[in-house]
């Protein structure tokens, strides 16, 4: 998608679709009470067109709802799109975002090519929402049916964000510059999450973060076994054993020359499971094919590098993303096999599902061993989060107040949501192995993103960490009116946004 300002008025702006955003502004609270939908522009000409459809009352601005008006009178648009945000004190660039998308979500099937989005003005920060309509347009422009033979390409072509003469230029300007950015970056994490295991192999994942890193004068390493083994990685070797696809670490990183020599070395690292079966302790069949996407949280560090490579912050990164193929095979890690972590902690393999953790495990000591002295890692790594927090939120554990709180001011300008769930050492117990240091599941059911949280603690020592718990929201089962079905990308933004707060 080609994406442009215009500093023009929107009555004016030719396109095929033109999209206005309108919140409720009454100040009741009781949900029964009629809305007054006010439209989001001062431009006189589309508040005429719109006037008459807006005082039926048959649209009341809900969050994404959508009203449709063709050959409006006096616009150069063929049709006028006046999409919800909601109650008017509430609308934020989340709520922006969602709706920009939605208006790219109600073109696509119909074969809108040209799309053009207002602005919204009021109590909003342009650069802010300049940003949020350009990455909800983007985002929801993807769609995951690469391989069907009779696909439609139904590709949003072009968009144009109409700014008013009352919102700031040059904020403008910068918002839109961001969001392409990373709105681009997180869509290349989604084609490499969306890709089946067979065409998304350790190897061939590497070879995508190598071709990424040299398109955007990034350093990148990519090993395998020979170089596991003398690094002494055992938890990770550990999981690829049973496969006949090497496992392939990967190593990226971002040194500006800006960066001053007192800011933190930020360490990104990525669970890179190209495929899970779950190993011996092998899962059900049922819905096994989506186990494509436990590479998701490796995605998201290697689009959050491309897009740290293009906004270059002032600090240093490393990335590191541990992949690998968890197969059951005469190979194949044994359940109460006894293994040796790099940083030498040994580790009782209970169950061989739980092998997120297990490379994580040396991804964690490993960027300590580079220089990392902020820690956040990513990965799709319990069921247990999605049923403690469902489908709207993440998790995220932390052991550093203040690595989090960047993580929370992080959060309010990604629109992501996650929840805060405990690391604290009472469970450490449930980790403690008769035999070995730690054991890689806990003794009972309960608390099992807590358990896996207090494993990956074991290697992180004192460094500040912040553990992000992706597993409930990597994936989407059903398509939303702002964005497609198939893998989200989720966290990306976050983690973007979490390293340029150190800068």
């Amino acid at each position: 998608m080609k994406t442009e300002l215009r500093f023009t008025p929107a009555a004016s702006a030719p396109s095929e679709l033109l999209a206005v955003f309108a919140a409720d502004t009454s100040a009741s609270k009781d949900k029964d009470a009629k809305p007054e939908v006010t439209l989001l522009t001062s431009d006189q000409a589309v508040r005429k067109a719109a006037n008459f459809v807006l005082g039926t009352g048959e649209f009341k601005a809900e969050a994404n709802e959508t009203l449709l008006l063709h050959a409006p009178e006096g616009l150069a648009a063929t049709r006028l799109l006046i999409v919800g945000l909601g109650k008017g004190a509430k609308a934020d660039p989340h709520a922006i975002r969602r709706a920009a998308g939605t208006a790219v979500r109600f073109a696509k099937p119909r074969g809108i090519r040209s799309l053009a989005i207002v602005v919204p003005e009021g109590n909003f920060d342009p650069a802010q929402s300049t940003r949020a309509i350009a990455e909800g347009a983007i985002l929801a422009d993807f769609d995951s049916d690469t391989y069907r033979t009779e696909r439609k390409d139904r590709s949003v072509e072009s968009l144009s964000i109409i700014v008013p003469a009352s919102i700031d230029k040059a904020a403008a300007e910068t918002g839109h510059r961001e969001a392409v950015i990373i709105a681009e970056s997180q869509n290349f994490a989604r084609t490499l999450i969306n890709e089946p295991g067979n065409r998304m192999t350790p190897t061939i994942l590497g070879q995508r973060a190598a071709e990424m890193a040299a398109e955007n004068g990034l350093k990148c390493e990519v090993y395998s076994t020979d170089r596991l083994r003398e690094l002494k990685m055992g938890a990770f070797l550990s999981v690829a054993q049973g496969s006949d696809e090497p496992p392939a670490l990967i190593v990226i990183q971002y040194e500006p020359e800006s960066a001053k020599p007192d800011t933190p070395v930020m360490g990104l690292v990525g669970k890179g499971i190209t495929f899970d079966t779950g190993g011996i302790s092998i899962k059900p069949a049922d819905n096994m094919e989506k186990m494509k996407y436990d590479m998701a949280g490796g995605a998201a560090m290697i689009g959050a590098m491309r897009a740290i490579a293009q906004l270059k912050p002032a600090v240093k990164v490393i990335a590191i993303v541990c992949a690998a193929e968890n197969m059951p095979s005469g190979k194949a890690v044994k359940p109460g096999d006894i293994t040796f972590a790099m940083s030498g902690k040994s580790i009782e393999v209970l169950n061989t599902d739980a092998e997120g953790r297990m490379v994580l495990a040396d991804g964690l000591h490993y960027a300590r061993e580079l220089g990392a002295t902020r820690l956040i890692d990513a990965a799709t790594l319990t069921g247990a989060v999605a049923i403690a927090l469902g489908q709207i939120n993440a998790g995220v554990f932390a052991n550093d107040e203040d690595a989090y709180q960047h993580f929370t001011n992080a959060l309010a300008i990604s629109g992501e949501k996650f929840w805060r769930l405990p690391v604290e050492d009472e469970y450490r117990d449930q980790i403690r192995s008769s035999i070995a240091d730690i054991q890689n599941t806990g003794l009972t059911r309960y608390g099992g993103a807590t358990n896996a949280a207090m494993f990956l603690k074991e290697f992180v020592g004192d460094t500040p960490w912040l553990h992000l718990d992706i597993a409930g929201l990597a994936w989407q089962d059903a398509e939303k009116p702002w964005l497609a079905k198939g893998p989200t990308g989720v966290a990306l933004r976050s983690i973007v946004e979490w390293v340029r707060s150190y800068a």
